[in-house]
């Protein structure tokens, strides 16, 4: 469909744009990854967040979290694939709506393409086994999703804490996991150069092995989110 070839030159250009932009930038990091086939498009900012911003907002998804939701499909029905707790975050507290501004202002993107910041609460033993985040035109929920911003394009992910063992966000196509670090921003772009989402984004939260783990998503959209 010609409107299906003008997304993705749009999503292309998302990914060139905020690119540049974080490639630019003194504080943020570009992981080095293996030679596959796609390229990817992986980023770490050190220290993003403050140790009070964290604890400001781990109180709230302590607050807040209830049993995470999935977008159903049919490899997503077996029992466990995701365990953790996860809330909306009340995106007009002015603590929360500081820190969504300055994500989106690093990343270079208007806010309105972005969904309201999630936090997550993984306990012993609690995951989310490897997914990708952007979204496949082939389950039911796409009609749905695609009038409401469309394909989702960017994440960032910030770790507020760092349990005693586990809780690895892990990448299995890129042979590489990253560790919990407190206040670390963790940025990935889920399309390919062409705007075609990119199989290699498939990641998963591994189970925490001892401790408890905390973090917030953020993911924009091609469009503007509704």
């Amino acid at each position: 469909m010609l409107a299906d070839f003008f997304h993705r030159r749009t999503l292309a250009r998302f990914g060139r744009t905020v690119g540049a932009r974080l490639d630019s930038h003194p504080r943020v990091q570009r992981i080095d990854l293996p030679d596959i086939s796609v390229p990817m498009q992986v980023y770490v900012y050190q220290d993003f967040l403050s140790k009070a911003e964290c604890r400001g907002l781990i109180a709230m998804i302590n607050a807040d979290a209830v049993p995470s939701e999935l977008y159903r499909s049919a490899k997503q029905e077996e029992d466990g694939f995701r365990t953790s707790f996860s809330c909306n975050l009340d995106r007009w507290d002015p603590n929360v709506l500081h820190i969504d501004d300055r994500i989106c202002k690093l990343m270079g993107i208007n806010p309105r393409h972005g969904e309201t910041l999630q936090g997550q609460r993984y306990k012993v033993g609690q995951q989310f086994k490897p997914h990708q985040d952007y979204f496949h035109d082939t389950e039911p929920y796409w009609p749905r999703e695609r009038k409401a911003g469309g394909q989702r394009s960017w994440t960032a992910m910030a770790f507020l804490n760092e349990p005693k063992s586990g809780g690895e966000t892990e990448f299995p196509s890129l042979r590489f996991k990253m560790l919990p670090r407190t206040g670390m921003l963790l940025i990935w772009n889920n399309m390919g150069p062409d705007g075609r989402p990119n199989p290699h984004t498939l990641h998963s939260g591994n189970p925490v092995t001892s401790g408890t783990k905390y973090i917030i998503t953020k993911w924009y959209r091609r469009g503007h989110w509704i």
